[in-house]
């Protein structure tokens, strides 16, 4: 097929599906018994230069208790997809972990403000970067899980954000029509943080989804933080809910607040006051380091972190505000 016209930057992984066919041949379908801690999941399957990525959106639904373990064990030069990313992508910034992004939202706490410490690190050049739409990395997900090597979008013809991605334009053999091929994407590595998932990986998420469920069949490893763990007999009852089957995931773990500072729909709100306090400290290098070592190193999990930001009488109060009824 003739490419008439593409982005200037780099695919950070391999498009091939014949390549992601034989990985998942070999992936155990078992229904057994995944629950793990977060240490665990992530010393098993979060290894130093995988292509990570995180579920939710902005700070809504994040893996926040999986991605403070991988901070915490130091992992290095992760590829990241960077789809509407906010505390997620600060926390890994913060930590140093990734050295490449297919970005298109980042840096920004959207109403909150910019990361300084985020942007800082961009602007040094320590992160290569792939430019792409929200709606272009979800077509990006969907041809991965249909198991195809791209997938093509018209919203991204004529901009700069194609210029800057890894694109390609084609002409349609039936129409004419030119439409930007967008690669298949299969992340390593995806931790999605949902409110229910039974021991086996079977997860109900509430709410809006977003373009995890696409994200969960294309990824190759997926860890699950769950907010309640419940028997396999509530799944049952009503299993037209099971947003993802137990078929494609690797790793439960239990985590309760585990999308904190984030907003869990119908659990509790975001705290504001706490990730105001990220984007202040952030300014000041030696604060920073220590404001990291205080919640995130010499926390020996993250429980020990909620513990730190006021614990159950704090998340008590982000349940209440969550969870307002007006007159």
């Amino acid at each position: 097929m003739e490419v008439l016209d593409q982005g200037i930057n780099p695919i950070f992984t391999d498009p091939d599906p014949d390549k992601a066919r034989e990985f998942f041949r070999q992936k155990s379908r078992a229904m057994v018994d995944k629950r793990m801690t977060e240490k665990e999941a992530v010393e098993k399957f979060v290894h130093d230069g995988d292509y990570f990525a995180a579920g939710g959106f902005g700070a809504n639904r994040i893996p926040s208790m999986i991605i403070h373990e991988i901070i915490r064990q130091r992992k290095k030069n992760l590829g990241f997809l960077g789809h509407t990313s906010t505390h997620d992508f600060q926390l890994l910034v913060a930590g140093e972990c990734i050295d490449r992004c297919d970005a298109a939202y980042i840096v920004g706490l959207e109403a909150r403000g910019l990361s300084p410490n985020a942007r800082k690190y961009v602007q040094a050049g320590k992160l290569k970067l792939t430019e792409w739409s929200n709606y272009a990395l979800d077509v990006r997900l969907k041809a991965a899980a249909e198991g195809v090597s791209f997938g093509i979008v018209r919203s991204i013809l004529g901009t700069d954000t194609f210029k800057m991605s890894a694109a390609k334009v084609i002409e349609c053999p039936f129409t004419g029509k030119k439409y930007a091929a967008v690669p298949a994407c299969w992340p390593d590595v995806v931790a999605i943080h949902v409110h229910e998932a039974d021991m086996y990986g079977n997860c109900v998420i509430k709410g809006i989804s977003v373009a995890d469920l696409e994200l969960a069949r294309a990824a190759k490893h997926l860890i699950i933080s769950a907010e309640k763990i419940v028997s396999n007999s509530i799944i049952r009852e009503n299993p037209t809910i099971t947003a993802i089957p137990y078929y494609m995931v690797d790793a439960v773990v239990e985590a309760p607040y585990g999308s904190y500072p984030g907003n869990m729909a119908y659990c509790y709100f975001s705290d504001e006051a706490h990730l105001a306090e990220w984007l202040k400290v952030e300014k000041d290098p030696e604060a920073f380091a220590k404001f990291l070592d205080h919640y995130i190193y010499s926390s020996a999990n993250f429980e020990e972190y909620l513990e730190k930001c006021g614990g159950l009488k704090r998340m008590e109060e982000l349940q209440k505000l969550e969870n307002v009824v007006e007159a």
